[in-house]
């Protein structure tokens, strides 16, 4: 038996906030109390002065596998998860070959079963991402996807975008779309305005975003589809989904660290590193984004990982591949720029980040409560620490890299095994 003594156990499912104990017997919570007593034999870790929170849940990570494991792999990116905190992921649909037929999904869940965590895929939208031609939802969802994305690319078709709603309406599975329309980007990873005019670099607009978060979210509102408006960066973006949540959408806004965290001047001082889309935008586009974090309209933080190659990155700005990596340093993010500055109690933090997430995708997981499986993070959300140029990712395309930040990952534990320490 495994048992975790003196942890202040936050689950945002159960509205929880306590200091007690936690055991933990053939991968399950046997017992939550307030002083359990060890046996001989028996495993303790003595977690004073630590949270013990419900695994960490990404629902938008790029583990490039298959045909591009040069950047990640389900393993080294499970890796990077635990790392993190995250006992459990969902992967975008951008592999090669795409992931929009049972053979590749079944390689994905194949391979995910010798994982250190739980990883789960998305498949594809549209066949080979072309936004015209439906896949075959049902035969995926069987293979094991969970829910549906072109990721990386937007569906420029107004139909083809209410049809796919109305067929995940169906299934009652999540549909999550990436909102930019390319006849408004003059180049993408960076925004258009202060920087890329010194730059000269052209510029992705917020209109590229917030114009497609219009489109869909009055389609999501007709269709009644499980809607993920991913990686919002834009203040117009969050009040639109601030007005179709409030009528009735099911829209789950979603946002990734670093556009809570940052502003299109860190592209002056990390070039390529801080390339990404949809870009970083101004301090009144993250300040709208933190209002939409503290009522609600953004409700899930999903850290969009996305591993380039050392080489690739090291290209000039207006070459390289956008995307930065998150998994290691989502939790140090959410605490440094969140919680600390009073817009968010670390509780409401964790619920963005555990039991949302997961009731998105109807996941079994997400709380800390007996008979649970034993999905858990234990972290110091005091601690002071420096990002390194050191990951377990494969990728260290991070523009994190040497910044200060607090609350520091000790154990992740999934299925009842120490996967990270």
């Amino acid at each position: 038996m495994l048992i975790i003594k003196n942890a202040r156990i936050v689950d945002p499912a159960s509205a929880t906030d306590m200091v007690g104990d936690i055991s933990i017997e053939k991968g399950l919570i046997a017992e939550i109390g307030e002083k359990i007593e060890a046996k001989a034999g028996d495993q303790v870790i003595d977690a004073a002065g630590l949270v013990a929170a419900p695994g960490l849940v990404d629902t938008h990570v790029h583990f490039r596998d298959p045909g591009l494991t040069y950047k990640e792999d389900i393993y080294t990116g499970a890796g990077a998860a635990a790392a993190g905190g995250f006992t459990t992921v969902v992967c975008m649909a951008n592999t090669k070959p795409v992931a929009d037929n049972v053979d590749t999904i079944s390689h994905i869940m194949n391979k995910a079963k010798k994982a250190k965590i739980h990883v789960n895929t998305a498949a594809a939208v549209t066949t080979g991402f072309d936004g015209e031609n439906i896949t075959d939802f049902g035969a995926l969802l069987k293979a094991g996807a969970l829910g549906f994305t072109d990721d990386g690319i937007p569906i420029k078709n107004a139909e083809t975008v209410k049809k796919a709603m109305e067929i995940a309406a169906m299934y009652d599975v999540p549909i999550s779309l990436h909102e930019e329309d390319p006849a408004l980007i003059d180049r993408q990873g960076v925004n258009k305005g202060r920087v890329s005019e010194i730059l000269n670099y052209g510029g992705a607009s917020s209109e590229s975003e917030y114009t497609l978060v219009e489109r869909d979210c009055a389609l999501a509102l007709e269709t009644k589809a499980r809607t993920v408006i991913q990686h919002i960066s834009a203040k117009e973006s969050v009040e639109i989904v601030r007005k179709y949540w409030r009528r009735g959408a099911r829209i789950y806004g979603e946002v990734t660290p670093q556009h809570f965290s940052l502003t299109e001047d860190i592209v002056l001082e990390k070039g390529s590193l801080a390339r990404v889309n949809p870009p970083i935008r101004t301090e009144e586009d993250r300040q709208a984004i933190i209002e939409g974090l503290k009522d609600g309209t953004l409700n899930i933080i999903a850290t969009d990982h996305a591993p380039h190659s050392r080489e690739e990155k090291a290209k000039d700005i207006k070459d390289a591949p956008s995307g930065m990596i998150g998994l290691e340093t989502s939790l140090a993010l959410g605490i440094t720029n969140l919680v600390r500055p009073g817009h968010l109690s670390l509780i409401d933090l964790l619920e963005k980040m555990t039991i949302n997430p997961a009731m998105l995708y109807n996941l079994n997981c997400g709380r800390i409560a007996e008979g649970m499986a034993a999905d858990l993070v234990l972290f110091d959300p005091e601690e002071k620490w420096t990002v390194q140029d050191a990951f377990y990712s494969k990728a260290n395309n991070s523009p994190f890299i040497g910044m200060e930040l607090y609350g520091k990952v000790k154990y992740t534990i999934c299925g009842g095994r120490i996967v990270f320490e």
